[in-house]
């Protein structure tokens, strides 16, 4: 039954506040990590806070998104919700390094259930018609945590002190799991047969553990050998794990989904946010440091308006979605611009005022943002009731996986490219921006034109990754979001 607005309004509080809550724990836990690791005496295990929470996040997504459909996305929603708080709370009274880590684990564990039962319950309890204004609203959280994170986690820090990066989610988190009590309506679980894929969820936890360990290990030349071990077992795995889900009565990831050129095409768009922008935005301010000679606080301007363009189209098409129906012009838009803007900067000549690098990546930013809630929607309106979980699942997980190997290639090519292009007698762990910044202007020059010389194929290759967005957006089949709260069977996308 129809949801009253009043409700529906409270719903959606309740699941912008959470997504918010998730989006920007990384953000503001990256601030501070120096100071909580100088304090815990652990300073070589600082990496850690954050793989822990990517790693266990990455490996639940799957599971969860199953045990959504077998038990109904709000019982997950609100355990997830409240483990997410009691960990939040375990980590501000952390007195070692290993606690914190754990903790940090179950955060990572229970965010992946946030993320996942918002989207999946905003598709249980709205009309398709109406979810792509609501996804964007949800989706506004990621960038906004982006901007405000690492401002807010030195605020906190040095007012309040690091646990309270922390505590300052339970009074928030508290008022969010009340809302959700009270206003998300109990939603049966959809899957027919209630058997749970244990072989695949067991055989997948391997391929993001052994990803995510190859990533921690590529930046570190002593152990080039062990990264490449464990993005090879990743590979392995992932084949075996494909076996088993094409034998698996009730799959983990359905593979039959994909015979659906609506799941399949928006699958393939969704993964795009992933690997062509998370994947470079990290390196931004590192190239403009070095290519541009910019200090780090300016650097961090092309960053922000990336950002700040995604945000804006984000909300913008979703607000048209929902007004008009159509959904299908806005990826195709979104990975255009998002083509043109990356093959500009390729070709961009370093040494530009810095406007005109900024003024691209917000154009990539715009292009980005048009499509990245909104295919969410629209796959899962080509999905059947029973496994709108299994399928928003599934889009997450390309995105976060695509992002989490292309950000390790992209890293290696970096590191083992500038390394070799550096002159005789300049070692690479000494390049530091500082260090350049006070060098000769022909020693600046020179760094500029390595950066840039090894920069330039990375914004093609990625260019050329939006490129494959665009035919996938074509490929999507023309069609209208229905004004009914029903959905599609798998076999077709929902139509008025």
């Amino acid at each position: 039954m129809p949801l009253t607005l009043l409700r529906l309004r409270l719903v959606l509080v309740s699941l912008l506040a959470v997504s918010f809550l998730g989006a920007l724990d990384n953000t503001v836990v990256a601030t501070s990590l120096a100071t909580v690791a100088g304090e815990l005496g652990a300073l070589q295990h600082m990496g850690w806070v954050v793989v822990g929470y990517t790693l266990a996040s990455t490996v639940l997504i799957p599971v969860l998104g199953k045990l959504g459909d077998v038990v109904g996305p709000r019982l997950v929603f609100v355990s997830s919700l409240v483990l997410f708080l009691a960990a939040s709370l375990a980590c501000g009274f952390a007195t070692s390094m290993g606690w914190l880590i754990a903790c940090r684990v179950i955060q990572g564990m229970s965010s992946a259930g946030l993320q996942l039962m918002s989207q999946t319950i905003i598709a249980r309890v709205a009309a398709p018609r109406a979810r792509p204004r609501y996804m964007a609203i949800i989706g506004a959280a990621f960038p906004v945590a982006i901007l405000i994170g690492p401002v807010l986690g030195g605020i906190i820090t040095d007012s309040w002190g690091w646990p309270w990066v922390f505590w300052i989610n339970v009074p928030v988190g508290g008022l969010a799991l009340v809302l959700a009590v009270l206003a998300i309506p109990h939603i049966e679980g959809g899957s027919s047969a209630r058997r749970f894929d244990v072989p695949g969820a067991l055989t997948f936890t391997f391929v993001p553990v052994a990803l995510v360990l190859g990533v921690s290990w590529a930046g570190d030349p002593s152990a080039g050998t062990a990264a490449l071990v464990a993005f090879a077992v990743a590979a392995l795995v992932f084949v075996v794990f494909l076996l088993v889900e094409r034998r698996a009565a009730e799959p983990l990831v359905p593979l039959r989904h994909f015979a659906n050129r609506t799941i399949a095409a928006g699958t393939v768009v969704s993964s795009i946010v992933g690997i062509g922008l998370f994947s470079i935005t990290s390196y931004l301010p590192t190239y403009f440091q070095m290519a541009y000679r910019t200090s780090a606080t300016v650097s961090g301007l092309v960053p922000i308006a990336t950002v700040f363009g995604m945000l804006v189209s984000n909300l913008l098409t979703g607000f048209l979605a929902s007004r008009t129906g159509r959904y299908r012009a806005f990826p195709i838009i979104g990975t255009t611009l998002g083509t043109f803007g990356l093959l500009i900067m390729a070709l961009l000549p370093a040494g530009l005022p810095l406007w005109a690098p900024m003024a691209v990546m917000a154009l990539v930013g715009l292009g980005t943002g048009a499509f990245m809630s909104l295919i969410v929607a629209v796959v899962q309106n080509a999905a059947p009731r029973g496994e709108v979980g299994v399928v928003t699942s599934t889009v997450n997980l390309t995105r976060q996986v695509g992002s989490t190997l292309a950000t390790a290639v992209i890293g290696g090519i970096i590191g083992f490219g500038v390394a070799g292009r550096l002159p005789q007698g300049m070692d690479a762990a000494d390049l530091t921006p500082q260090a350049v910044h006070a060098s000769a202007p022909g020693t600046q020059a020179a760094i500029a034109g390595i950066y840039h010389e090894v920069f330039a194929p990375i914004f093609a290759v990625l260019a050329l990754t939006y490129a494959i967005g665009i035919v996938a957006a074509v490929l999507l089949p023309h069609g209208r979001l229905s004004d009914e709260l029903e959905t599609a069977p798998a076999s077709e996308p929902l139509s008025a």
